[in-house]
């Protein structure tokens, strides 16, 4: 074939994949897919290892790995302008090819991680992504880079041009996306946003089910405004825990978040514990106290039970959030505070307003976003992750080497009907870690409710042969588990001889060959 012939099919693969890249550069398209997109084309069309964008961010003026297409991990990285490769076409504006990665020193290979036949098979190209303006000192807002197999470098530079092509045409959205990043920066550096609402739960959050996502979700909403919250559900839930993530995605997080269980002090207290009181005011007042109220000043008050609070309490707390101010109890004085408050409750306070317990126009200044926890069992995706997580917290705690749950131990988690929700499990969990003297948690270790409640009636119906039949196939299944498949390790393990667990296995009808690789994980 002549090499006319040739450059034609070259440029008949520009040409095509230049059509896709119009159709993804469309302005109606969303930024981060469209570009992403073009990415994808280039790999799939030019057979690049890998396209990736960098952008200059305006707040810390670095670049960052903002956009990826990769068949590895991608690892998220940061260059700084004229450092590396990706650097120094930021800095100078200028595109670079380097024929062979492991042959050029100046390579940070700081985002992927590359291996060592990555390094010696692919070549490496970066160009300039500049503003679309016709001045001759174009701001350069990024690099565009490919790894690409070894090629003559001709056909680098080559596919060196068609980039600065692709790179002349994405940059407005690249621009726009640049303006985006620059907003979002300075919204959550204000506190305006939590950081999106579909983000990862904070650490110790649990939210696996489609309904504990949603109360995340909503949280992440309420967070960065000032509006009362009010969560409801039962208790054990973890209303807590949920106010703590409202006000860490606040504005105030860096406040003080001061927390009141209204139900667990006497009633003649709780107005002393919000408000504060002057010495003397009454009995045992021998100084001055400040309430809660100035403690959490600028920041946020948690007040659990809140329908535990007495009628006059209630006048007192409504007051607070209306004029902004309080009065210690025995004071006139008025003290000006600025508190967001949250309020949680477990009990129907519909039913406490029809009866008089509970003033209406409180209700509503505190009902501006309610928020329902589902109980535990409405949500059981939940209950396996949340035991995994306190079996490593407390085994930590306890320094125990607790692995992981047993099958039949987590048959039981997911039947229980669990009526102290979350707290339940997470008291059950530290109860089996304390008396498990061993790697794997099993149903002995469990508190007799779980194992006589009637969601486990088909197991404690076993007559007592079978009972010990289902015991013994669990020691085996685990003893296979851990020794992945091996029987003769196994037997070791067991203490028997190979022919008893041969002749076990067959009895169970056990598979072996499935365990052969159930630790490779670890």
């Amino acid at each position: 074939m002549s090499m006319n012939g040739q450059h034609e099919r070259v440029d008949n693969i520009y040409l095509s994949t230049l059509n896709e890249i119009l159709d993804s550069v469309a302005p109606h398209n969303d930024l981060e897919p469209s570009l992403n997109s073009i990415l994808e084309i280039l790999s799939k069309d030019l057979h690049f290892q890998r396209a990736f964008l960098a952008i200059m961010d305006p707040e810390s003026e670095k670049l960052k790995l903002s956009i990826t297409h990769s068949p590895a991990k991608d690892y998220s990285a940061t260059y700084s302008p004229g450092k590396g490769v990706v650097g120094r076409v930021y800095e100078t504006g200028k595109s670079v090819v380097i024929p062979r990665m492991s042959e050029d020193t100046e390579l940070l290979n700081k985002a992927f991680n590359r291996s060592e036949e990555e390094l010696n098979t692919l070549s490496f190209i970066c160009v300039p992504v500049k503003s679309a303006t016709s001045d001759e000192k174009q701001e350069v807002l990024g690099t565009l880079s490919v790894d690409s197999p070894i090629l003559p470098m001709d056909n680098l530079l080559e596919h060196m041009q068609f980039l600065e092509v692709v790179a002349a045409l994405i940059s407005n959205q690249v621009s726009r996306l640049q303006e985006e990043m620059s907003m979002q920066a300075q919204m959550l550096s204000q506190g305006m946003i939590p950081g999106g609402v579909d983000a990862a739960p904070p650490a110790d959050f649990v939210a696996t089910s489609k309904s504990m996502k949603q109360v995340l979700r909503q949280a992440r909403q309420v967070g960065p405004s000032r509006a009362t919250a009010l969560l409801r559900g039962e208790s054990g839930t973890g209303k807590e825990l949920l106010a703590e993530a409202i006000h860490a995605c606040s504005p105030r997080r860096d406040k003080p978040l001061v927390k009141l269980n209204c139900a667990a002090l006497p009633a003649e207290l709780v107005e002393s514990e919000l408000f504060g009181h002057q010495k003397g005011a009454f009995t045992g007042a021998y100084q001055n106290k400040r309430g809660l109220f100035e403690v959490a000043n600028n920041g946020t008050l948690f007040l659990d039970e809140i329908g535990e609070l007495s009628l006059d309490a209630q006048a007192k707390v409504l007051r607070a959030i209306q004029e902004k101010e309080i009065q210690r109890v025995g004071s006139e004085q008025p003290i000006a505070v600025d508190v967001r408050l949250i309020c949680a409750t477990h009990q129907p306070l519909e039913t406490l307003l029809r009866e008089g317990r509970f003033r209406e126009d409180l209700f509503y200044r505190i009902n501006v976003f309610p928020i329902f926890i589902p109980p535990l069992r409405e949500r059981r995706e939940d209950i396996l992750p949340l035991a995994e997580q306190f079996l490593e917290s407390f085994a930590s705690e306890y320094e125990k080497s607790i692995k992981r749950i047993s099958s039949p131990a987590i048959d039981l988690f997911t039947q229980y009907h669990w009526p102290g929700n979350v707290r339940e499990l997470k008291n059950c969990l530290e109860r089996a870690v304390l008396i498990c003297e061993e790697e794997v948690i099993r149903t002995y270790h469990l508190p007799p409710t779980l194992q006589t409640a009637e969601s486990t009636a088909t197991d404690t119906s076993l007559s007592f042969g079978e009972a010990v039949a289902k015991f013994e196939q669990e020691l085996l299944v685990d003893s296979l588990k851990k020794a992945r498949g091996n029987m003769l390790q196994a037997a070791r393990d067991l203490r028997v001889s190979y022919r008893i667990v041969n002749y076990k296995v067959k009895k169970y009808n056990i598979d072996v060959k499935k365990y052969a690789g159930a630790k490779k994980k670890k």
